[in-house]
């Protein structure tokens, strides 16, 4: 049982992953094809937050000699770029989105595909 109470948060990167795979698969609305995107973003960041994470660990703040075992930073670091990263994309796709309605009419990714000029 202790296992997969350790195991859980992978468990939830896996189960974000195939719910945005299956909405980024089977829907053609745009809007919903970016809410999977996002969702798939948030399971990356889950997933760099679970490798950091250590029992019992401390902040690695360097103030003097630690005595107890410190989280990865990296990890950290990379979840808060990721974070930046993925706000600024969706703010793109969203924009493109919003492009693409106005030129069309339409949210769905078929018919804007068949869209020239």
């Amino acid at each position: 049982m202790s296992a997969i109470l350790v195991n859980m948060p992978f468990i939830a990167v896996a189960a974000l992953i195939c719910v945005a795979a299956y909405i980024m698969m089977t829907q053609r609305n745009l809007i919903k094809i970016v809410m999977g995107i996002t969702i798939l973003e948030s399971a990356v960041n889950l997933f760099l937050v679970t490798l950091g994470y250590r029992q019992g660990g401390v902040a690695p703040v360097f103030t003097s000699e630690p005595l107890h075992l410190m989280v990865l930073p990296v990890p950290q670091a990379m979840t808060l770029t990721n974070i930046v990263i993925g706000v600024s994309t969706t703010a793109l796709m969203l924009a493109l989105i919003v492009l693409i309605y106005r030129h069309t009419g339409e949210t769905d990714a078929e018919k804007s595909r068949r869209v020239k000029g």
